[in-house]
């Protein structure tokens, strides 16, 4: 999209108000207070799809464990995945734990977004934010913040497939508005301002430090920008298994070949487990649980079954007492510990 000339021609006023915002109110987060090219390489990582709230605990546990590149390459892919339970898009995990042997076996650290955008795990916007936190490239970062923050400042009306299409068309409006002599601040500056002031709904625009520059706030409309695409929702259904004996719960673990779940365990499906998915079916429902992936909403109903066909592949029984020791999937994990606890008061 082109940058409207009035917008960029103020581009040093709306930077130096942004920075100065930034400065004075900015929320104290480890990766900042105690900065580094490793926590600013893990802290994006936990960032993508997750809320702060929800990563600042695992960061810390994970730095506690995994200090530096070298810790974290030299680990076992069990134990990364371990320490990332219950983040989910477990991708992002094995992605770092690939970057972080690729780092450490190269004989020095490129500064430049180009070299980065080459690395395992990097896209555009990951690329930006550590190239330009670490290093002060001038890389201008584009996520689904910024791009609400760009579009209401230009009111932008262009109607966009999603936030990814989105991103690439403001890709130069945003480079036109960095502020080269702090783009790591800047960068910074415009997640915070997304996430705290500038959101999705109920915008605190008195509080805005760029509100003089926002044309949708002129016009009274900042909530109808941008203009997104409504997402597709696919709903899913599925019959879980729960059986357990004296030599423990049934789970299934993925293979080291499945793309979403690869080595994590889960309550395994009527088919995972040989039953089939009428006799399953027919069963009572034990519990049942509903959540969102991506564009799926998934509904899951627990059946209980004594007996379980022995020798489907990938079904293992583990100790209740070993299950802390195990990689479950965020929300199975939660589920198990709650049946489990209901069962121990019965």
């Amino acid at each position: 999209m082109p940058a409207p000339r009035s917008l960029t021609a103020q581009a040093t006023a709306l930077q130096d108000a942004l920075l100065a915002w930034y400065q004075r109110t900015r929320r104290t987060l480890p990766w900042r207070e105690t900065p580094s090219l490793y926590g600013t390489v893990v802290s994006e990582f936990m960032l993508q799809q997750t809320q702060v709230k929800t990563v600042l605990p695992y960061y810390a546990r994970w730095l506690g464990e995994l200090p530096d590149f070298a810790s974290l390459a030299a680990a076992p892919e069990s134990k990364v995945l371990h320490l990332w339970e219950g983040l989910g898009y477990y991708s992002r995990a094995r992605n770092l734990h690939k970057l972080a042997r690729h780092l450490n076996a190269l004989p020095s650290i490129p500064r430049d977004q180009a070299a980065w955008m080459e690395m395992p795990g990097i896209g555009p916007y990951t690329s930006a934010a550590i190239t330009s936190i670490a290093f002060g490239t001038p890389a201008a970062c584009v996520d689904g913040n910024v791009v609400r923050i760009l579009a209401r400042l230009s009111a932008d009306a262009t109607a966009y497939r999603d936030s990814a299409s989105a991103s690439k068309a403001m890709a130069t409006l945003a480079g036109k508005l960095l502020n080269t002599r702090a783009p790591g601040d800047h960068n910074q500056a415009m997640m915070e301002l997304g996430a705290t002031l500038c959101t999705r709904q109920n915008p605190q625009c008195l509080l805005c430090p760029v509100a003089a520059f926002c044309e949708a706030r002129r016009l009274g409309t900042p909530e109808a920008f941008p203009v997104l695409a409504a997402k597709t929702i696919t709903k899913l259904e599925r019959h879980l298994v729960w059986s357990v004996n004296e030599e423990g719960l049934l789970l299934f673990k993925a293979d080291a070949s499945s793309k979403r779940l690869a080595l994590l365990h889960e309550l395994p499906t009527g088919e995972q487990a040989g039953v089939e998915q009428k006799a399953l079916e027919a069963l009572p429902v034990l519990a049942s649980q509903t959540r969102g992936i991506t564009r799926y909403r998934i509904t899951e109903r627990l059946h209980g079954l004594a007996n379980v066909p022995a020798g489907a592949p990938g079904l293992v029984r583990v100790p209740l007492a070993k299950l802390s020791q195990v990689t479950l999937s965020g929300p199975h994990r939660r589920w198990i510990g709650v049946l489990l606890q209901a069962n121990a008061l019965q």
